[in-house]
């Protein structure tokens, strides 16, 4: 009986463990929501009184009932991403491509130590490309093209030895872009459009934010 009922208690733990885990995802997406315009109603779902945000539309859970995508692209969504998406620590695929987001991308993303695809493609975000990026290890696919991002491509970014897939044309960067790491395999289109960028550098003979 003894063993039983502590079987018993380490489940309802667990449980209890995951439901707060998910309670703080559905918090973070809910914040998301907030601050969005959905002409469309997509996200009219997403539901705060519900025990955890596995069934919303548009949000895959894992089997621990974690948060592990996000599809939003095509959705005539616009507004500002916020913080709150670094709380979302186990998701592998962020899809927000082709909507109307504005703003910076939020550096909180390089809390994201799982995702393996990055697509913030066709909006309208502005600033720079955070830094923090560079702490994605598992990121595969990185496409933040056709949008108003400004400033040089990050030097840390070379760090990504999981990277097989960056797009960053029809920006307005600035500078030169890297060599090392993933960046010797990647063509030249990934880069176009960028009329300040001043192509790779050359063996260092370009000073790396040359042209910004």
């Amino acid at each position: 009986m003894a063993s039983r009922v502590v079987a018993l208690a380490a489940l309802l733990a667990i449980a209890a463990a995951r439901a707060v885990a998910s309670n703080d995802e559905g918090d973070a997406l809910y914040a998301l929501r907030q601050r969005l315009k959905d002409p469309n109603g997509v996200l009219q779902s997403w539901d705060p009184t519900l025990v955890n945000p596995c069934t919303w539309f548009h949000v895959t859970c894992n089997q621990a009932s974690r948060v592990e995508r996000l599809d939003l692209g095509n959705s005539n969504i616009s507004g500002s991403l916020g913080p709150e998406l670094g709380r979302l620590v186990n998701l592998k695929y962020l899809e927000l491509y082709r909507n109307n987001f504005d703003g910076e991308i939020p550096k909180e993303l390089g809390n994201l130590k799982n995702l393996i695809s990055l697509d913030l493609y066709a909006n309208k975000l502005t600033g720079g490309i955070p830094k923090s990026l560079s702490k994605l290890k598992s990121l595969r696919f990185m496409r933040l093209n056709d949008n108003k991002l400004t400033g040089s491509i990050p030097r840390e970014l070379a760090n990504l030895s999981n990277l097989k897939v960056i797009d960053l044309s029809s920006n307005d960067l600035c500078g030169t872009i890297p060599v090392d790491g993933p960046f010797s395999t990647f063509p030249l289109r990934s880069f176009e459009n960028n009329s300040r960028l001043n192509g790779p550098e050359l063996q260092g003979l370009v000073q790396y934010d040359s042209g910004c």
